[in-house]
């Protein structure tokens, strides 16, 4: 028998530390969560991506009365941009989340069907996609989708 480890890798930033660009990003993923359609959780989360020339897009969790009808805030984001922007590579993707207290104070991390996204999202464009989980005690920066989903399943295993 062998033994592994996984070490997932990250920075944390304090907000007002990120750059212009992230700043930006992170506060509109921030805005998002206030649209988010979140009767049942009560639990609202926002995502923001920056495309490769710039531009921001942005969605909110939408749940339903029909579980698991509703949607995440990350792949309603990444899903408008794909359709919208067919050819444009995502750069960032912001991800903030609010609750009864207001933003949470420890940044949420994406669940897993989320992840799976965002690393076809990132295969895609052949290029990483950095993310932001931002939390009023800090934002965690991720330099791709590999270092939040080790052991991925890929169109790799899809090939005969």
């Amino acid at each position: 028998m062998k033994e592994f480890t996984h070490v997932c890798h990250y920075t944390l930033y304090p907000f007002d530390e990120l750059s212009d660009a992230d700043r930006a990003l992170v506060l509109a993923a921030q805005e998002a969560t206030q649209r988010s359609y979140a009767p049942y959780s009560h639990f609202h989360v926002g995502a923001a991506a920056r495309l490769d020339d710039g531009t921001v897009v942005t969605g909110s969790n939408q749940e339903n009365a029909a579980f698991p009808s509703g949607l995440c805030a990350e792949r309603t984001t990444l899903f408008y941009a794909g359709a919208q922007y067919p050819d444009r590579a995502v750069d960032a993707l912001a991800i903030a989340a609010a609750d009864a207290n207001g933003l949470t104070p420890t940044p949420t991390p994406p669940c897993g069907a989320c992840r799976q996204v965002m690393l076809e999202t990132e295969t895609r464009s052949r290029r990483p996609m950095r993310i932001l989980l931002y939390g009023t005690q800090g934002v965690y920066v991720f330099e791709s989708v590999s270092q939040i989903l080790p052991l991925t399943f890929d169109g790799s295993f899809l090939k005969e």
